[in-house]
């Protein structure tokens, strides 16, 4: 298979391939979530599937880089995500905002992505613990499609980087209000060197992406992917793409968040002129980067289609302030962007119908 370069290749792989597979996955997962003994994670295993599929629709669409072994990227993708999706919901819902049990959950995390590490008890500090297997078979088949992909080498040095800051992140923002802000502060200061251009809550959304990692194992799948092209993509996708899907997210979510009492990293900006100013500069931080990786023009639809797949949410029709913004981010990517944002828009409230 060939990886599509152009909008019509790319819409007509989504539709056929990327979103049947997706829901065929996430159908399976479904109904293994359902079968969780202990009521509190089932509802949120549920829960997080149900609130969250679009994370794996949009994640899914990396697998088209994998070739022939589609199949087997898919599968790995929708059950990392289905992870990160799960967990979030345990350390957003959890009463204990204990940083400790947050750390033993994403241990999980870092052992789906080293196919031949040991396993932790990742419920040891939970309150919770029966889900009858369901989070060790996700990660299990994880680590089997791992076992599959013939440059794993070259990637896994980065594949644990990137789940090393993300399982970071999860626990400094889900501890207790007056820890987070020093936590994610000094968190900041330990890698600056290394993101000198970013601000902190900038370098936090960047790590909050699982892309990057999609992204490479996705990569690793063809034979003979160089280590040296693994590090040019993980630069490329962190923090630039990672740090704008991120940001997207949180912008579309202020109200929802501010309404929970929920983190939101779009608040720490001074106002909403210089949040639309930095967003842009992301997204032309990221359109550079992708540059010069192989299968350049699918980088830059992705990053075209995150502006479409996250300011098409219905709750971006309840703020004024996000609504203008979202006019101005949609147009800044173009008429591929532009395509994404309605064929999205139209589709979820088919969907929600």
């Amino acid at each position: 298979m060939t990886v599509p370069g152009n909008l019509a290749a790319m819409t007509t792989r989504i539709f056929l391939d990327v979103r049947p597979r997706v829901h065929h996955h996430l159908q399976a997962w479904t109904a293994r979530a359902g079968a969780i003994p202990d009521p509190e994670l089932r509802r949120q295993a549920l829960l997080s599937i149900g609130t969250k599929s679009f994370h794996c629709e949009g994640g899914g669409i990396y697998a088209l880089l994998a070739g022939d072994a589609f199949e087997d990227a898919v599968r790995f993708i929708v059950a990392y995500q289905t992870i990160s999706d799960y967990l979030d919901n345990l350390c957003d819902r959890s009463t204990s905002q204990d940083p400790d049990d947050f750390r033993a959950l994403h241990e999980s995390m870092p052992q789906a992505l080293a196919p031949e590490s040991d396993r932790t008890d990742w419920y040891r500090l939970h309150a919770e613990h029966d889900d009858g297997g369901y989070l060790a078979d996700l990660v299990e088949t994880c680590r089997d499609a791992l076992r599959r992909v013939p440059s794993y080498g070259a990637v896994a040095p980065a594949l644990l980087r990137l789940a090393g800051m993300y399982g970071d992140l999860q626990v400094h923002k889900h501890v207790r209000l007056d820890e987070r802000l020093p936590r994610l502060l000094a968190w900041f200061e330990a890698h600056r060197n290394g993101v000198p251009e970013l601000r902190w809550y900038e370098f936090a959304a960047a790590t909050g992406s699982t892309l990057g990692i999609f992204c490479l194992v996705s990569s690793a799948f063809r034979k003979g992917f160089p280590e040296a092209e693994a590090g040019r993509v993980e630069k490329a996708l962190f923090p630039w793409v990672q740090a704008l899907h991120i940001l997207l997210d949180y912008l579309v979510d202020q109200e929802e968040d501010r309404q929970g009492g929920d983190l939101n990293f779009c608040t720490y900006y001074p106002g909403e002129e210089d949040l639309l100013e930095r967003l842009s500069w992301l997204f032309e931080r990221a359109e550079g980067a992708v540059r010069g990786l192989p299968e350049a023009p699918f980088h830059r639809m992705i990053i075209r289609g995150l502006l479409g797949i996250y300011l098409a949410d219905r709750k971006v029709d309840r703020q004024a302030r996000v609504r203008r913004m979202a006019r101005k981010l949609v147009g800044m990517g173009g008429p591929a962007a532009v395509f994404f944002f309605l064929h999205c828009w139209v589709y979820r409230r088919f969907r929600e119908r």
